[in-house]
């Protein structure tokens, strides 16, 4: 592959903007946003996609003239990017596994801990000073099924495993230490925590259904940290309405910000959050860093980490 000698770095930008540091005067630096990407994406040879919530990059790739030789988001998902022409074409494509994995495995073991003990209702009773003694439940001695069994799946096991949850982690295939698809409905029918951790395809869109909810115990718990759209988010609804199962934590929907009006800011037992399970103190900066490190593996001709399988849509265990 032939790098240009001062490469041409287009950013899809959102604030704050992202630090390049050491790339500071070795890259031409172009930024745009969603309206002025198609028209920027013919003279970038690298695209960063720093904007990671934005869907442009699907409406803009087909259009005509050249394109990036390599796209890197600076995301775990890639499912808001990929389009059936980028998918086909010669770029390579990379994402930001990493960065998010531990941050989102604290964040599910405190919303774990959060609902067993019922620090929502302790922190709703103070507020209207009121001293309601209650019993909560026990973490250790538990079970979670993970789905999903990528970094960030393998990460919320190893730390629910830390509080004595028995965690099984559901992956595409079945391996050593990985349950495979077929045995996804035994495994949530018995688990008091279903944690979904997979990224978006085709077949994982709307996994979690009407039927599924169905197969979960009536104390089980559902914790969405993977992509919105993994859930049927009306069946969940129903589920958590007609008391199938006992609650659920959402980070992530099928619509962000989730609408003022969207059903599930009232849904019985359910705590929202917005899309800030790996967000800690500093990831933007670790986010550069990580892109400085691979614009330079690239820039050097080294074989790029973190390259998505396009036909897949994520990157592949080892």
């Amino acid at each position: 592959m032939h790098i240009p000698t001062r490469p041409t770095l287009l950013v899809l930008d959102t604030d704050p903007p992202p630090r390049l540091g050491r790339l500071t005067g070795r890259v031409r630096v172009l930024r745009t946003d969603a309206a002025g990407l198609a028209g920027r994406l013919p003279e970038a040879d690298v695209l960063l996609v720093w904007d990671f919530a934005s869907t442009a990059v699907r409406a803009a790739w087909p259009g005509d003239g050249p394109r990036p030789v390599w796209v890197h988001t600076a995301s775990a998902g890639v499912d808001h990017l990929l389009c059936p022409e980028l998918a086909a074409s010669e770029t390579v494509v990379t994402n930001a596994r990493g960065v998010f994995e531990q941050p989102v495995a604290e964040y599910v073991a405190a919303l774990v801990l959060a609902v067993a003990k019922d620090l929502p209702g302790t922190v709703e009773f103070q507020r209207r000073r009121e001293w309601r003694h209650r019993e909560t439940r026990r973490v250790a001695g538990t079970r979670a099924c993970v789905v999903g069994s990528g970094p960030i799946g393998r990460a919320i096991a190893r730390t629910l495993k830390a509080l004595g949850v028995t965690p099984a982690l559901v992956g595409r295939v079945p391996r050593t230490g990985v349950h495979g698809p077929a045995d996804l409905d035994r495994l949530i029918a018995r688990a008091d925590w279903v944690i979904a951790a997979a990224p978006l395809t085709e077949k994982t869109y709307r996994m979690f259904d009407t039927r599924r909810f169905g197969v979960m115990q009536p104390s089980a718990v559902f914790v969405n940290v993977g992509r919105g759209d993994l859930v049927d988010e009306d069946a969940l609804a129903g589920a958590l309405r007609d008391r199938w199962i006992a609650g659920a934590a959402l980070d992530v929907f099928a619509a962000e910000p989730l609408p003022a009006d969207s059903p599930l800011w009232h849904a019985p037992g359910l705590l929202v959050s917005p899309h800030m399970a790996g967000d800690t103190v500093g990831w933007r900066d670790e986010l550069g860093m990580q892109f400085v490190e691979l614009y330079e593996r690239w820039a050097a001709g080294r074989p790029l980490v973190n390259v998505v399988d396009k036909k897949r849509g994520y990157v592949p265990g080892h």
